[in-house]
């Protein structure tokens, strides 16, 4: 019985991202979800590529997590439109939740938005959004293992961020072994190694974030 409501769950989840993704495809926005344990860098990331990009782009943010407004407080400098969506516990956000705010925002007016999902590596991999492709991040103060203990988000990701790689020297992560479970796991996957705070190989972010977008 439990297999059979959770089949449920998802199946509507499915229906609605159907409908979400059919809205950004007519108003020729893109949808992009960014998933991330807690901590790994999510918000910076935004942070950095907002600067990097609001004169360029029209861009939006979805901003989701349990409680409190603080990551969009962290990005209202940015003058970007901004919506928070709080869970009240849950941990994920779902293709209706995104549905219910969409319409805060002028598609026709926009080129992007970003969705900051709830910190965690397992159930926003589960949901899908309705989004044009998942953004995995991860970092090097978490260890080397994610892609082996948590392959789904690793498997779906049209591109994959190593942050912090400026902490390397003060960590035990091994770069080797992350390079091998994430091979096997997702061998053609874009991959970048950065520092959102200190700057490092940020503009090959950019680029590629910047060509996906030109080119949705």
């Amino acid at each position: 019985m439990e297999i059979k409501i959770m089949k449920n769950v998802l199946d509507r989840n499915k229906n609605k991202a159907n409908e979400v993704r059919s809205l950004m495809k007519e108003n020729n926005v893109l949808l992009v979800n960014l998933i991330s344990s807690p901590g790994a860098g999510k918000t910076t990331l935004l942070d950095c590529t907002l600067e990097k990009l609001k004169n360029t782009f029209k861009i939006a943010i979805i901003e989701g997590d349990i409680a409190t407004d603080r990551d969009a407080q962290r990005l209202k400098k940015h003058k970007v439109p901004i919506v928070v969506i709080n869970t009240e516990g849950g941990c994920h956000l779902d293709s209706h939740s995104i549905s219910k705010v969409l319409p805060k925002f002028n598609l026709e007016n926009l080129d992007v938005i970003f969705i900051e999902n709830v910190g965690n590596l397992v159930c926003p991999s589960h949901f899908d959004l309705g989004e044009s492709f998942k953004l995995a991040l991860v970092s090097t103060t978490e260890g080397d293992d994610k892609p082996i203990k948590y392959p789904m988000l690793f498997r779906e990701a049209k591109v994959i961020l190593l942050n912090k790689i400026d902490l390397l020297e003060y960590t035990n992560f091994n770069r080797s072994s992350f390079l091998k479970d994430l091979n096997n796991v997702n061998g053609k996957v874009p991959f970048f190694e950065v520092s959102c705070t200190a700057n490092i190989n940020m503009e090959q972010w950019y680029d590629w974030i910047f060509n996906e977008i030109i080119s949705k």
